[in-house]
C-alpha cells in the first residue's frame, strides 16, 4: 500500500467547478492535475474530468465526473473536517460553503469546541467547520 486518498465523484460535469471553488476558499490549496475525456472517448462527455487531483492545505483529494447517473450521491456520514484558526475564518468559510447548500448544524457552541458548524455545499459534499 502506498497511500490513501479521499475520492469524490461528481455528476453533471461539476468536478472542475467544485475543485475551483474549494481551492479558492482554502489557502495553500491547488488543483494538481486534470485529465479530461476526449472527443468520442468512452466513459465520459468530451472535456469533462476523467480524473483529477487537488490539495486542500496539503491533503490530497481525487475526483471524477461520472457520466453514469447513479442512485446515490454524497452523504453527510463522510465529511471534510476543517479546523479554523479564527472565528472570522470559520464564519467566512461556513457562509461560502452554505451558499446554495444546506445547513446541517448552524454555527454555534455545542460544547465540544468554541464554535462549530456542519453544512452540505452546493455540490452535495459535507463539511464540518470547527474552531477548537
Amino acid at each position: 500500500m502506498t497511500k490513501v486518498t479521499p475520492f469524490l465523484m461528481f455528476q453533471d460535469g461539476k468536478a472542475e467547478e467544485a475543485m475551483n471553488f474549494y481551492t479558492s476558499l482554502i489557502k495553500d490549496s491547488e488543483i494538481t492535475s486534470i485529465t479530461r475525456y476526449g472527443a468520442n472517448e468512452p466513459g465520459g462527455d468530451e472535456g469533462t474530468v476523467m480524473q483529477a487531483t487537488f490539495t486542500l492545505k496539503g491533503q490530497t483529494f481525487m475526483c471524477i465526473d461520472s457520466n453514469i447517473k447513479h442512485q446515490f450521491t454524497f452523504t453527510p456520514s463522510f465529511s471534510i473536517f476543517v479546523d479554523c484558526d479564527t472565528e472570522e475564518e470559520l464564519t467566512s468559510l461556513y457562509e461560502e460553503l452554505l451558499e446554495g447548500g444546506q445547513a446541517l448544524m448552524p454555527l454555534d457552541n455545542y460544547g465540544f469546541s468554541r464554535k462549530f458548524g456542519w453544512v452540505n455545499d452546493r455540490f452535495g459534499v459535507s463539511w464540518q467547520i470547527n474552531l477548537p
